[in-house]
């Protein structure tokens, strides 16, 4: 029996990465809280609030949340920058693309910092926080991306026309949370309930729902065909059918109930942010070790000889 271990270098970055990707969703999730408990201009000045570090005075629910959130993007920004000077240290132990790939995340992470003084600045307007989140999506997919590459890397596990379907499944579930966003930031969910106006864009957004579920659940089919994927990777395959199953039952509860329980519409996020991770995460995932990988093969005696 081979066992493969990644090099150190390779290695200690994958497992950061993972921790990044949890740290991104977790982010996300306090954002859609902070939005649905309409805390998003708790703290009227940016980057400080009320012109300090910590306002102790006016500290309540929704100036925590705001103050919280941006405290938390400030540490993963950190955690971005850290692991772009770590890619450069070791670069030569590392794949290539992968100190340019921490440089346009770096890129990203400033642009994210620049959108979220923006909707502060110019009191949340829909279309900016629309940016912002998409902004976000595109972090937790890269990284979830990178994350598999640096732990399994060498060749896609699916065939390139299967692999094609679920970027494709990818995109379109991007594209349906952001148009989910369009309905949260404009109200146009609770205008259409309350007074019959805005029904359009919440129409848009229920009919469209369906159509991409359906292609994730192909996605799901398709790579169950293949014997080795079913029997390799059917955790994340129920995990997207889990996923996918939750997030219409939680838009539909919702509407159901008014969209008045912010509970469920954070859940509504929080699972549209865990599909895409798990989605980049299964598309990304390689086979076994590429050549610039350099990971040290150990045999089966090797190993014993060692213990022994």
């Amino acid at each position: 029996m081979q066992v493969i271990y990644p090099p150190k270098p390779r290695l200690r970055l994958g497992q950061l990465a993972a921790h990044v990707v949890v740290a991104l969703i977790a982010l996300v999730v306090i954002g859609g809280a902070t939005r649905v408990m309409e805390a998003g201009l708790a703290c009227p000045d940016w980057p400080l609030c009320y012109g300090s570090f910590l306002p102790g005075r006016q500290m309540n629910l929704q100036v925590f949340l705001e103050w919280f959130h941006r405290l938390d993007a400030f540490f993963v920004g950190v955690v971005f920058i850290t692991q772009f000077a770590f890619s450069l240290f070791w670069a030569k132990t590392l794949p290539r693309w992968l100190p340019w790939t921490y440089g346009l995340l770096t890129l990203l992470v400033a642009l994210q910092g620049f959108l979220g003084a923006l909707t502060v600045m110019q009191l949340l307007p829909s279309l900016v926080v629309m940016a912002h989140l998409a902004v976000a999506f595109s972090l937790v997919a890269i990284m979830s991306g990178v994350t598999q590459q640096l732990l399994n890397p060498g060749k896609s596990i699916f065939p390139l026309w299967v692999r094609s379907f679920g970027f494709l499944s990818l995109f379109f579930v991007i594209a349906q949370s952001l148009l989910g966003s369009r309905v949260a930031t404009s109200w146009a969910a609770q205008r259409c309930l309350n007074l019959g106006d805005s029904c359009n864009l919440l129409l848009l957004h229920r009919t469209t729902a369906i159509p991409v579920s359906l292609l994730v659940v192909l996605f799901v089919i398709f790579s169950s065909l293949h014997r080795d994927i079913l029997v390799n990777q059917w955790s994340y395959l129920l995990t997207i059918i889990f996923l996918i199953t939750s997030q219409i039952f939680l838009g539909v509860f919702s509407i159901h109930l008014g969209m008045s329980e912010p509970s469920l519409i954070v859940g509504h996020q929080l699972i549209a942010c865990l599909l895409v991770a798990v989605l980049s995460a299964l598309n990304f995932k390689g086979r076994g070790i590429d050549e610039s990988s350099k990971s040290l093969f150990l045999t089966q005696s090797t190993l014993e000889t060692c213990h022994g």
